[in-house]
């Protein structure tokens, strides 16, 4: 066995010391991710190395506390819908649809343009009814649990370039920006560990629901590792929740510059800005692996990520510091963050959510893990009744860095309350226009 392999001691890719409490600072001496890459010869790689998606799930399946996720995935998907909520109650009346639909054809036409593309075997694969359970399918490891859509990877270049057209249209330029380059560091990953068929650009599934129209509601779907993508246009609002977005590492030596900078270094700022008071309140545990957390509180994959995967109906009290604490140039701080993560919107869209979460400036909370000076790994969290956004530090996947890391980035976001796929607009939308079996 590598020594590797020994250092994991859940399987060859997670290990407890992901989830175990420990006293001192999470700290690493490592200035560069390429001082934890795995030898290209260890056998977690050699012995997957050539395998397709399939056949890399099929090896990874073999894996008890896999098999345990999953089944706990699936009975997390067969559950009703309801969505994120702070006590398991949904509150409704947060999310409003504009007076009249949208005047944005370009998503709409973007979808046609792929659709004529596509053969009736693709298109079938392709399409789903607006409200399929399919939406909530979604999940971000490499390895595939429910195949929702068509694989790019197998796909024509010109259908993947319809396809990403589409995503183009629908989000703002730095937004679809963001997404991409999100998907071209997972190339780059599957680069550095020589694993080419297994993480690429394309290695992402990409589904349709509804029929695209700048009134009725559809919307899109892309996910795979490390980025998950919900689009839905609804009777003039564009919702794009959940978002997953991550990469490991979330930079290319210099070649491109890392994928969250900007977001981390206003969240370090606010988070330094805080007064002794405050930061009693914000800073709910002092390291990310802070032993004072609760039993379950740390979870061998998503670490400290709360809205992840199959999350959508999880009861996620408020904690850390009320935004009524924090004084007018700290809101500002906390708004600029939450605009960072509502970047994917176009820019009327993104004014229309955030002035929802303006809105709520009293019920929003601000949570920190960690040190709040950037030296080491953190955590945070803003959530309101209308977004929870969080940004994670975690511990090597194809990296062997056993101890969190910020060269390992997971972020999410959600519309509490009932908004993710847009659902909460939807219902509304059907009842507005007496179409209740839509």
């Amino acid at each position: 066995m590598s020594d590797h392999s020994a250092q994991n001691d859940i399987d060859d890719f997670f290990s407890t010391d992901r989830v175990a409490g420990r006293e001192g600072a999470v700290e690493l001496s490592a200035k560069s991710y390429r001082e934890h890459l795995i030898g290209l010869d260890d056998p977690m790689l050699a012995d997957v190395r050539g395998m397709d998606y399939e056949q890399f799930t099929s090896d990874r399946y073999r894996a008890p506390f896999l098999r345990e996720l999953l089944e706990y995935w699936k009975g997390l998907y067969d559950e009703p819908f309801v969505g994120i909520t702070t006590d398991g109650e949904r509150r409704e009346g947060l999310y409003a649809l504009p007076a009249s639909a949208d005047s944005d054809t370009a998503p709409a036409d973007a979808a046609s343009a792929l659709l004529d593309l596509l053969t009736p075997g693709q298109r079938a694969k392709l399409c789903y009814p607006v409200d399929a359970a399919e939406w909530r399918g979604w999940s971000n490891p490499e390895f595939v649990f429910f195949r929702i859509g068509l694989r790019l990877e197998e796909q024509s270049d010109e259908v993947v370039r319809a396809a990403l057209g589409l995503v183009r249209a629908s989000l703002s330029p730095a937004g679809y920006e963001r997404v991409t380059e999100a998907m071209a560091l997972n190339g780059y990953l599957g680069e550095l560990v020589d694993l080419p068929t297994i993480m690429n650009d394309r290695s992402y599934w990409f589904a349709l629901y509804g029929t695209p129209s700048s009134g009725e509601p559809w919307g899109w779907q892309l996910f795979g590792h490390h980025v998950a993508v919900h689009f839905v246009s609804v009777g003039g609002r564009h919702v794009i929740a959940p978002v997953f977005l991550g990469a490991e590492p979330a930079l290319s030596d210099g070649e491109r510059p890392p994928l969250f900078e900007e977001r981390e270094q206003l969240a370090i700022g606010l988070a330094q800005s805080l007064d002794a008071a405050q930061r009693r309140h914000a800073v709910v545990y002092r390291s990310v692996l802070d032993p004072a957390m609760p039993e379950g509180r740390l979870h061998p994959a998503d670490e400290r990520h709360v809205a992840g995967a199959f999350r959508d109906n999880r009861i996620i009290p408020y904690e850390g510091i009320a935004a009524s604490e924090l004084g007018d140039e700290q809101w500002a701080a906390l708004r600029a963050i939450a605009e960072d993560f509502l970047l994917l919107l176009k820019e009327g869209q993104r004014e229309l959510a955030l002035a929802e979460f303006d809105a709520h400036r009293e019920e929003t909370h601000f949570s920190w893990y960690g040190a709040t000076d950037g030296t080491q790994p953190f955590y945070f969290r803003i959530h309101s009744p209308v977004i929870l956004a969080e940004l994670d530090h975690h511990a090597g996947v194809w990296l062997n860095n056993r101890l969190p890391a910020r060269f390992h980035v997971h972020t999410t976001l959600r519309m509490p309350n009932g908004n993710d796929y847009g659902r909460a607009l939807r219902d509304q939308w059907k009842i507005a226009h007496d179409r209740p079996g839509l």
